[in-house]
């Protein structure tokens, strides 16, 4: 089926991006600074979109697209399917030698993800999903944790989004972890080995595309901030943060959330 198909597309070029970015890991890649404080880029960033773009439109030249390292167009907006690409999610952390980045690749077809690879070529940790077929890791079927309380539950987020939450989660013995790539996070939480994710700040589609995905077909749920479905090649392609989690937290969180 062609979702299958696609799904084997997206895997194949997450290896190739892996290939480019180990050889620029940890070998001072040239890198400049982002207009608009939008944060940093290196060469690796544009080695490895240059390939994704080329690779991905040839297989799929009916597709659109919409890449962190790509200036938009709203051409995509005419197609039923786009792929939605960050080349490099958390360069922040590749730039300083951290093996916690990812290549995040998606395709969206009406607003809704249908195929997403995370993958962190460092670690060898191959994250997928498509509509058809559940979340695996390494071939593997995860899915989140069944925490349905805040009291001792282990969140990737910062003290300042917890205190949004209109409870003094200090007392509920709430665990803080942070990982640079947003995508990692969404499927750290579909995995269950941290019960939720929550930004409060706006979040890029190429940040949430393929962690999206990821979280709802293993069980869980990722919406924006206010508990809304994420949807995707819009116009603008902010949306307003994040909570991703198992149901019964995430009701929780949404509730909480000021």
């Amino acid at each position: 089926m062609q979702e299958n198909d696609d799904l084997i597309l997206l895997k194949d070029a997450a290896y190739e991006c892996g290939k480019i970015a180990k050889s620029f890991f940890r070998k001072n890649p040239e890198r400049w600074e982002k207009p608009d404080e939008a944060g940093p880029v290196t060469e690796a960033d544009i080695a490895i979109n240059n390939m994704l773009k080329t690779e991905l439109i040839n297989n799929r030249p009916d597709f659109g697209w919409l890449s962190e390292e790509t200036e938009d167009s709203i051409k995509r907006l005419s197609h039923l399917n786009t792929f939605i690409i960050d080349p490099i999610d958390g360069t922040r952390s590749f730039i300083s030698g951290d093996s916690m980045f990812s290549h995040s690749l998606a395709i969206s077809r009406n607003g809704e993800i249908v195929a997403a690879v995370v993958y962190l070529p460092i670690l060898d940790l191959m994250y997928t999903a498509s509509e058809f077929s559940s979340s695996k890791l390494n071939g593997k079927l995860i899915k989140p944790s069944n925490a349905s309380t805040l009291e001792n539950s282990l969140i990737l987020t910062t003290s300042k989004n917890m205190i949004a939450l209109n409870t003094k989660y200090e007392s509920l013995n709430v665990n803080i972890g942070y990982r640079s790539s947003l995508a990692y996070r969404l499927c750290l939480v579909a995995d269950g080995q941290f019960d939720a994710i929550l930004t409060m700040r706006k979040c890029w589609e190429w940040d949430l595309a393929a962690g999206d995905l990821i979280i709802r077909k293993a069980g869980g749920r990722s919406t924006d901030k206010f508990g809304n479905p994420l949807i995707f090649n819009k116009a603008i392609t902010v949306t307003e943060g994040c909570v991703g989690a198992g149901t019964k937290l995430h009701k929780v969180i949404c509730s909480k959330i000021v």
